[in-house]
């Protein structure tokens, strides 16, 4: 048998997160993926990974939720969910007024599970290290709600946010979008969209992990994961056909680039931004490929590419090393572009 093509030639995983997605039924093949039949025993699978009881169980971190207005009469009302610090949230704890970061968080799973907390946990790290407070907002599902609703959903939760820093005790000139996997495409989409409306809040930062960008699906990666990681190629093209509708018709689709945000032509005016990705995952070059964009748009960005690492590392190997450097990494960049009130040092001026 002739050796396969060199572009698609598997790569080694990392040793230490091989462990991991052996453990969790993923490797040496994962399973099929979701299809209208099933996506109901897909969602209740998962729906431990968004259930408060295990998901809040930092004593450091506390939640509220809030109903706010939604985009239209199709959804009326968007759930949100308000994270900060339990220290923070104690009353007269900030007698001053003093403002804080805010981030606006939009929750992964394809677009086609999960809820507003779903796998938020990730995010915990981020509110302790800035004193911030996070938003996330509910957002519809495909295959039963298709784009753009979700888009709208989170627009709408991100323009309540706009009208409500102060409230909130949040400095919007210190604001950043996030997302993990299909959040953080939203996320990306929604920065797009804010700019292109001219949202009277400007976002400071997006922080990207692993983000799914591109409904077209031809580069390298998605050919070399097609059926290998965890969220594969074959996850990914049957969660766009839910999304965006069949590949012949998406010329059409209205406002796909919000969607699938690789397609925008235009990403000048953006955010200073964070992408990471895994080597070893469908979304590796899309996530590449779009942090090379932004530069080329005049966008600073910090993009890392972790070897052997499959999609999803950081939740299931957050005790790996590349699951440590991850944060680590996250927490850095944080520090740096949010602004958390560090002195700089000062250089004698012969110098």
């Amino acid at each position: 048998m002739a050796p396969p093509p060199p572009s698609l030639a598997p790569l080694s995983w990392d040793s230490e997160l091989l462990v991991p997605l052996k453990a969790n039924g993923y490797y040496p093949t994962p399973p099929p993926p979701a299809t209208k039949e099933t996506i109901g025993a897909a969602r209740d699978m998962v729906a431990p990974l968004s259930a408060p009881e295990n998901i809040f169980t930092d004593p450091a971190i506390t939640y509220r939720d809030m109903t706010i207005p939604g985009p239209d009469s199709s959804n009326p009302n968007v759930t949100i969910s308000i994270l900060e610090t339990t220290a923070s949230a104690t009353p007269n704890s900030n007698p001053a007024g003093k403002l804080r970061p805010g981030i606006f968080y939009v929750h992964g799973g394809g677009q086609i599970l999960g809820t507003r907390h779903f796998l938020i946990a990730p995010t915990f790290p981020w509110i302790k290290e800035l004193d911030a407070v996070l938003v996330t907002p509910e957002y519809r599902l495909s295959p039963e709600s298709k784009h753009p609703n979700a888009l709208h959903d989170c627009y709408a939760a991100l323009a309540w946010l706009s009208t409500h820093t102060r409230e909130l005790g949040i400095d919007p000139s210190r604001v950043m979008i996030a997302g993990h996997s299909a959040g953080g495409g939203l996320a990306a989409g929604l920065a797009l969209l804010a700019r292109d409306r001219k949202l009277d809040l400007k976002l400071a930062a997006q922080l990207l992990v692993y983000p799914m960008l591109d409904d077209r699906m031809t580069s390298i990666s998605c050919k070399q994961f097609d059926n290998a990681g965890t969220w594969t190629g074959r996850n990914n093209k049957g969660a766009w056909e839910w999304i965006v509708g069949p590949e012949e018709e998406r010329e059409r689709v209205k406002w796909i680039e919000y969607a699938a945000p690789a397609r925008m032509e235009d990403l000048s005016r953006l955010p200073t931004s964070w992408v990471e990705v895994g080597t070893n995952e469908t979304f590796r070059d899309e996530a590449v490929e779009y942090a090379g964009r932004l530069w080329r748009a005049g966008v600073q960005c910090e993009l890392h590419a972790f070897a052997g690492a499959f999609h999803g590392y950081d939740v299931f190997g957050g005790d790996t090393e590349i699951g440590r450097l991850s944060l680590q990494g996250q927490l850095s960049w944080l520090r740096r572009v949010m602004g958390t009130g560090l002195e700089a040092k000062k250089v004698p001026a012969a110098l």
